[in-house]
């Protein structure tokens, strides 16, 4: 959904970028790979929300990583996580009470301060075309 939302986020994958296909990009292996070492991040961050350096830690992995070797714009963790929340959202419908809703904000918040922290930190500024 995050493809087909924003497909300008396929610019910075060049195994999928020339896919149009949703079901084509649902089966690729290559984007399946990437989803889980996201959610995988993600389940690190949730599994030590009580460890605010390994949370720190472990975003400012992926924001400098995402920075310098990706060079991603910062504002697609934003949307990555916006898209996220609407996946869990219908899928959990019955679950998904505003408590936990107003988790998976929090959570959505953490994510992009801390990677925007570590694109400061590693002087993303220089690109003229970034949105922090």
């Amino acid at each position: 959904r995050f493809f087909v939302n924003f497909p300008s986020a396929k610019q910075y994958f060049s195994q999928f970028k020339h896919m149009e296909d949703p079901l084509e990009m649902e089966r690729s292996l290559q984007l399946r790979k990437h989803a889980r070492r996201v959610m995988g991040a993600i389940n690190t961050v949730v599994e030590n929300l009580s460890d605010s350096e390994k949370v720190s830690s472990v975003l400012a992995l992926v924001g400098k990583a995402h920075a310098l070797k990706h060079k991603v714009e910062p504002i697609y963790f934003k949307k990555l996580t916006g898209v996220m929340l609407e996946v869990i959202a219908e899928e959990y419908a019955n679950d998904f009470t505003p408590e936990v809703h107003g988790a998976w904000t929090k959570m959505k918040t953490l994510i992009y301060t801390h990677v925007t922290a570590a694109y400061k930190e590693v002087g993303w500024a220089q690109y003229p075309t970034a949105t922090l």
